[in-house]
């Protein structure tokens, strides 16, 4: 079993100031939680590479990449209120959807069998024409579109305690890209109401699972048996792509939920199962948000563990 892990150094250079709860500490928590889970020695580092303009602009316009780009370059470090930037944040969200595509890459030529990415800054909130909620590129819209651009139907899974919105929005209209996102609701950033299910020809292929405050590792796994397993097997992916945020662990001091390290094991157990059973094993896990470091710690340490042992039996919805 072949696991690559892309947490490049280069991205603590994202500075967003010593009080943003997005800071370079959480790269070095991911780090930690190779040792924790013992399998540092066990997967792939690799050096990320930049998305080129071309694969960044499957899901962002020109003008906006320019604009991000010319913002960064300022001196200015504010584009909204949450999400802050230094000079080399726009090269570095650069490098994060490069990170996640030559994952996808290496999955689909079977140099590898699984990836976890892990970017700063974040991707998910971010849509086509603007940067939020800490996220200037989509990295796993950008991953997803590509793949849907070589002809492969994609599953995206969602599992960040805040609605991944940016992505929602870059595939509410295409029925080759499934998207399921179960998070805390109602929260920021409004949107991932259960009614939102896609629009015109990609009606069905978005599907909102909102949890309240306080929801832990049975509401999540529940969601994951009940919801994401019959789902997944309908829709029938080539290849899964996971917005993997920790920020729904009970540690962390933005969302109110209550996931342990038990319970992001389960899920990704599940995830890793179902990418056995429905695409050859080809999945890759892109860090979203998380901003305890106990969560990112004990998260990427449960995840790690499930992409490397033995694939289990998906559990059949109860």
């Amino acid at each position: 079993m072949t696991v690559l892990v892309y947490a490049d150094e280069r991205f603590a250079l994202h500075d967003t100031g010593p009080f943003h709860p997005e800071r370079p500490d959480r790269l070095h928590a991911v780090t930690d939680g190779l040792v924790l889970a013992g399998v540092d020695d066990d997967v792939e580092r690799v050096i990320a590479r930049p998305a080129t303009d071309e694969e960044l602009f499957r899901v962002h316009p020109e003008a906006f990449v320019r604009g991000v780009e010319a913002f960064c370059r300022s001196g200015r470090t504010h584009l909204d209120a949450d999400t802050v930037v230094s000079s080399a944040s726009a090269d570095l969200a650069r490098l994060g959807s490069g990170a996640g595509l030559d994952a996808i890459e290496r999955l689909r030529s079977g140099d590898a069998d699984a990836a976890f990415v892990a970017p700063r800054p974040p991707g998910h909130h971010a849509t086509a024409s603007r940067a939020m909620g800490f996220c200037l590129y989509n990295h796993v819209a950008v991953a997803a579109a590509a793949l849907a651009a070589a002809g492969e139907r994609v599953a995206v899974i969602d599992v960040d305690a805040h609605h991944g919105n940016g992505t929602q929005h870059a595939f509410e209209r295409d029925p080759s890209v499934l998207y399921v996102s179960t998070h805390q609701f109602p929260y920021y950033p409004g949107t991932g109401g259960a009614g939102e299910i896609g629009v015109e020809e990609g009606r069905g292929a978005t599907v909102n699972v909102p949890l309240p405050a306080g929801s832990g590792d049975e509401e999540y796994t529940g969601v994951f048996e009940r919801v994401l397993v019959p789902v997944a097997r309908c829709y029938a992916p080539q290849a899964i792509l996971v917005s993997c945020g920790f920020d729904a662990h009970r540690d962390d001091p933005l969302a109110s939920m209550e996931v342990t390290r038990a319970g992001f094991l389960a899920m990704a157990r599940i995830v890793r199962s179902l990418a056995e059973e429905l695409c050859g094993g080809r999945v890759a896990l892109v860090l979203e948000g998380g901003y305890a470091e106990s969560g990112l710690r004990e998260g990427t340490s449960a995840v790690l563990e499930a992409l490397l042992e033995p694939a289990r039996a998906v559990p059949d919805p109860r």
